[in-house]
């Protein structure tokens, strides 16, 4: 189920990224903190991992502009890259440091660092002398209310959500917490921010997955093949990054407690909805434009505030 082949660059082009052979936690063993495993919407490290080898090389430099627990940065470590995040959320920027310092007690002696604040205004945040540096940026939106935590079942209590939430509180400023609408137009403005800080042909992957609000579909995906190509950016390939095992002809699922929760009820409901076993990856590239051309991406953000408005009227009906 895997195809691979080499592109005229000599990237490899993985259609199928067999990236859950190994279950999650098995994957973050010996490398990350137990707390890591609170973080609502973590990457799988081998996701984070097949990235890094097929689009960088040793000594390159990666970026994640929304870190989480600091997955895309502990992987690229180490891979021998050195590695820059970004995080909203006190807790979890506190948390991807601890889990770098972790890589370095393991040996690892490369530059990396997470910087605290709004990825959307990354120019703010970064360096000035990292503009058209990084290699590579891997990240992933949020899911806002799709994201489905931990269970705890107690005598007499029933079933009890916890570790379903970003922050502690509602912060609007947290993009988690926000409309589909401003959700995309936020994530244009990170993808605008992150291609100045990009190499010619560095690449920018990122995973994401639709989901349902209200029984209706968001193709979150191709949505965001669009916030790229706003930001100036350029797709170059859709890939797939499997959430389950392969197992001889099939895929076994890794799956919640509120994803299997939330299959049986649509179903009950007459809504054939499917457990999702895979992530879809977009690969962006960052290529010059001509000087004529650069007027039109002074402002990749404006036709979508129009879009955006009209996409929170619609799934808040």
């Amino acid at each position: 189920m895997t195809a691979t082949h080499k592109t005229e660059n000599n990237i490899a082009a993985v259609s199928v990224w067999p990236t859950a052979q190994a279950a999650p936690a098995t994957q973050r063993t010996g490398r990350y903190h137990p707390d890591s495993v609170k973080h609502p919407a973590k990457m799988l490290p081998a996701i984070a991992a097949h990235a890094i080898e097929a689009y960088t090389h040793p000594g390159d430099l990666v970026l994640d502009p929304m870190c989480g627990i600091g997955t895309t940065l502990v992987e690229a470590l180490h891979r021998g890259r050195r590695a820059i995040g970004v995080e909203y959320e006190t807790r979890w920027a506190d948390l991807a440091r601890t889990n770098i310092d972790l890589a370095y007690g393991a040996g690892i002696d490369l530059d990396a660092a997470v910087y605290q604040g709004d990825a959307r205004k990354l120019p703010t945040l970064l360096p000035a002398d990292l503009r058209g540096q990084v290699d590579l940026v891997i990240t992933s939106p949020p899911y806002g209310d799709s994201t489905h935590g931990h269970v705890r079942v107690k005598p007499g209590e029933g079933v009890r959500k916890y570790d379903h939430r970003y922050g502690a509180v509602l912060d609007r400023g947290n993009l988690a917490n926000v409309g589909i609408g401003r959700l995309l137009t936020g994530f244009t403005r990170i993808l605008t921010g992150v291609a100045d800080y990009l190499k010619p042909g560095g690449h920018v992957v990122i995973t994401a997955r639709p989901w349902r609000q209200h029984a209706e579909l968001i193709d979150l995906p191709t949505h965001i093949t669009t916030c790229g190509t706003l930001a100036g950016l350029t797709p170059v390939e859709r890939c797939v990054a499997l959430l389950g095992r392969l197992a001889d002809d099939d895929i076994i699922a890794r799956s919640s407690f509120f994803q299997r929760d939330f299959i049986v009820k649509n179903r009950r409901g007459g809504l054939p909805v499917h457990l999702i076993a895979h992530e879809d990856v977009i690969v962006l590239e960052r290529r010059d434009v001509p000087d004529s051309l650069q007027l039109k991406q002074t402002h990749p953000n404006r036709s979508l505030v129009s879009t955006a408005a009209w996409v929170d009227r619609k799934w808040a009906a």
